[in-house]
């Protein structure tokens, strides 16, 4: 692999408009230092329109100063993670950071003190409009704030994020699982980073051996990740009983104003849904000429197209066609991503794996990528562009007080852009075995991402609620639930017993109530791209709505304004019609190439 002084400028990232070098953070970082005091100041104060804004502007002026060399400081950390001086970088932010919580943590409980007809007049006076969500949210919050000593008290419990370092380092550092070996006797060291890819290999054999032999080697540690995760949810039901919630589902949803509505529907219409799952097992078992189903074979790949190889900029140039509907401005900003260097591409020595989008308020937004030129890498391109566009229009648009929008609606615009690009590709490739692959890929996607998302949300709530009753958690109760859960969604599909133990791989079970928000993100991405690739003349005016909208209202108004409501049964129907209707596009394209 390269070192990063070997990859050429023009694909890594730009950072100089956040801050030129590290004697520039320095400098700043000591200015931001002397804003810490000014806060304090206010303390016992915030009960007159004066202090209150004199404080917000203050606190604006310090997010606009603090953003650019935060991020500018945890990027350079990502291009090396070896590099020493990135890293004291971030700590140094991250500490300053914590101090602000520390020191600002008495403005909830003044603002909860607040009567609620003064908390009225400050919604509605234009001098406070850009906060008139914020103090909305006060006011529906006052009700689980505590004292302010308590909340100073919970604000410094960073180290109940223990429980997740303690599960990330036993599976991702401590543990070893060992080799596998294919139908030829060739052996393969086993790890989790490259687990995805036995999973999706044309030999069965090291499919099996993958699948038992994770899961299997989770197994034997299973009483440590069974007591540790017991512990986290033991600790999101007392933190919601003291904050006066009814349960942890509550409480995690109430943060993003989400009706418990859509968490129930989400499970009622994907469970409803579940034979548009089991028919896509079935065609996939013809197409490998199987007879029978298994666990380990849901994942293979089939037809061929994922060996075409692809240049950083003819990946571009793919992309920018595949979102041409959404309108000129928005393939300029695809292109004006590339020429700016927002994007850091190419994999080097030591850089961070994996890909994700960032950005600050007053900035263009970055992307992280390890391109590698397959197909994988371009759909993964066009997945944090839409983050990134997301994020663009949205500081474009909205004040920095309502830029930010939710976790809820974050994965929604990245696998919009893949759904376009899918569309895109299945409508101009004229290769049978082409388009049979990237059906799969759909449909592998559906699977990974609505239904067995929506697996996990039902195993959480399962587990959360059994504790909230006073009832015993153990190894055994999870494994089983888990069990349970998994012969309901794949349905004739044959399990392995070692699947009882997955649960335990799932980091984000510590964060409870999350993994959900991934099943909803591809309902409405589909929703939206099917309405993009008709001929609906109003969808991408719609849709530029939603991404320019931040959190200038709850989440479910966004995406009603866009046509797109999970409150309603229409936007499942219309999500699932169209999967059936690929599904059955499928079969036809199967039967014709026989």
């Amino acid at each position: 692999m390269k070192n990063r002084s070997e990859i050429d400028e023009k694909y890594k990232w730009d950072l100089s408009p956040l801050c030129k070098n590290s004697q520039e953070f320095y400098e700043k970082l000591d200015k931001i230092k002397q804003y810490l005091p000014k806060f304090k100041e206010f303390e016992g104060k915030l009960n007159n329109k004066s202090d209150i804004y004199n404080y917000l502007m203050l606190e604006k002026e310090f997010e606009e100063n603090v953003g650019p060399i935060y991020l500018y400081s945890h990027l350079k950390s990502c291009e090396i993670l070896s590099d020493n001086d990135a890293q004291e970088m971030s700590e140094k932010i991250s500490n300053i950071l914590n101090d602000f919580s520390v020191e600002t943590s008495f403005v909830a409980s003044e603002f909860k003190k607040l009567p609620d007809d003064f908390l009225s007049d400050l919604i509605h006076d234009k001098k406070f409009s850009d906060y008139d969500r914020y103090f909305e949210n006060i006011m529906k919050s006052k009700k689980h704030m505590l004292s302010k000593k308590e909340e100073k008290l919970l604000s410094g419990m960073d180290f109940l994020s223990g429980f997740s370092s303690v599960m990330e380092m036993l599976s991702d550092v401590d543990m070893k699982f060992g080799n596998i070996h294919d139908s030829q006797g060739k052996s393969y060291e086993l790890n989790q980073s490259n687990y995805s890819k036995f999973m999706r290999s044309p030999n069965r054999k090291l499919r099996k051996q993958a699948v038992a032999k994770i899961n299997g080697t989770f197994g034997k540690y299973i009483n440590t990740f069974a007591t540790n995760y017991i512990s986290e949810v033991k600790a999101n039901c007392y933190f919601a009983k003291i904050r006066k919630f009814k349960s942890a589902l509550d409480s995690a949803l109430f943060d993003e104003e989400i009706d418990a509505a859509i968490y129930n529907n989400l499970i009622k219409y994907v469970s409803k849904n579940l034979p548009v799952l089991f028919e896509y097992f079935e065609v996939k078992r013809k197409l490998l000429g199987l007879d029978e189903m298994h666990v380990y074979d849901c994942s293979a790949d089939v037809g061929k197209g994922g060996e075409k190889e692809y240049t950083f900029d003819s990946a571009i140039d793919l992309i920018k066609k595949a979102v041409a509907p959404l309108g000129e401005e928005y393939v300029g900003l695809v292109e004006q991503a590339r020429k700016q260097r927002w994007i850091d591409v190419f994999p080097n020595k030591d850089k961070s794996s994996g890909a994700f989008s960032t950005g600050v308020y007053n900035s263009y937004p970055y992307v992280l990528t390890n391109f590698e030129g397959t197909l994988d890498s371009v759909f993964t391109l066009a997945h944090e562009l839409g983050h990134s566009m997301h994020t663009y229009f949205s500081n474009k648009s909205q004040p920095m007080s309502k830029s930010e929008y939710t976790i809820f609606l974050a994965e929604i615009a990245s696998t919009t852009n893949e759904m376009l690009l899918l569309g895109y590709l299945l409508k101009h490739s004229k290769d049978k075995d082409e388009k049979i692959y990237l059906y799969n890929k759909l449909f592998d996607s559906v699977k990974s991402t609505i239904f067995r998302q929506t697996m996990f949300s039902e195993f959480e709530e399962k587990v959360h609620k059994l504790h909230q009753e006073g009832q015993p958690l153990t190894k055994d109760r999870l494994c089983g639930i888990y069990y349970v859960l998994n012969k309901k969604y794949f349905g004739t599909v044959n399990l392995i017993p070692e699947i009882k133990y997955e649960w335990a791989r799932i980091p984000h079970f510590f964060r409870a109530f999350y993994v959900y928000k991934y099943a909803t993100g591809e309902i409405c991405a589909i929703h939206f791209a099917n309405s993009l690739l008709s001929n609906d003349n109003t969808a991408a005016e719609k849709y530029l709505k939603f991404l320019s909208a931040g959190s200038s209202m709850p989440p479910n108004e966004i995406l009603e304004t866009a046509g797109c409501d999970l409150t309603n049964s229409a936007t499942f129907d219309s999500c699932f019609d169209y999967l059936k209707s690929m599904l059955d596009e499928w079969k036809k394209l199967i039967e014709d190439k026989k």
